[in-house]
């Protein structure tokens, strides 16, 4: 797969839709998984490369900034979806970023049509939203001690609210 700048990573869902048909018409395997991203730590990033590994192109779904709030509260998200779509745009193992702002990836799951759907451990099988409209699940053990919610508690420690 040729290699994107982080910019042209980030596809609109539309766009994306169409670059995966093609994609998957050439027979290759695209892996999708989402999440919220907020800050970006070790277990995400083992968690992406594990993706990748499975595939031939990685697509990461984020939570839109309100998609966030609504689920996480009106402190989050940290990070506007700008930069946090930047800041995956530019892993390597991460082929295109997409954002959604339904409070999960249902429609775009079923929009894209990815061969391979990753989350991590944490979800059991039956949690995993999606699940029905692709091929394979994978779960991804989580890295213990590395989440948001532990850099934040870690951070308010430190600094103080």
């Amino acid at each position: 797969m040729e290699k994107l700048s982080a910019k042209r990573k980030i596809v609109a869902p539309r766009r994306l839709a169409a670059v995966v048909a093609r994609l998957k018409a050439r027979g290759q395997r695209v892996v999708f998984t989402n999440g919220v991203f907020d800050l970006l730590h070790a277990g995400h990033v083992t968690l992406l490369e594990k993706a990748r590994r499975l595939g031939d192109a990685l697509v990461v779904g984020i939570n839109s900034d309100a998609s966030v709030r609504r689920l996480k509260g009106s402190k989050r998200p940290l990070a506007p979806v700008t930069d946090r779509s930047r800041v995956l745009a530019g892993l390597e193992s991460v082929d295109y970023v997409t954002v959604f702002s339904e409070n999960t990836p249902q429609q775009l799951i079923e929009r894209l049509k990815p061969t391979i759907l990753v989350k991590g451990g944490d979800y059991a099988l039956n949690q995993i939203v999606g699940r029905e409209a692709v091929k394979r699940v994978v779960r991804v053990p989580l890295v213990k001690g590395r989440s948001t919610s532990a850099l934040v508690a870690k951070i308010v420690k430190a600094y103080g609210r």
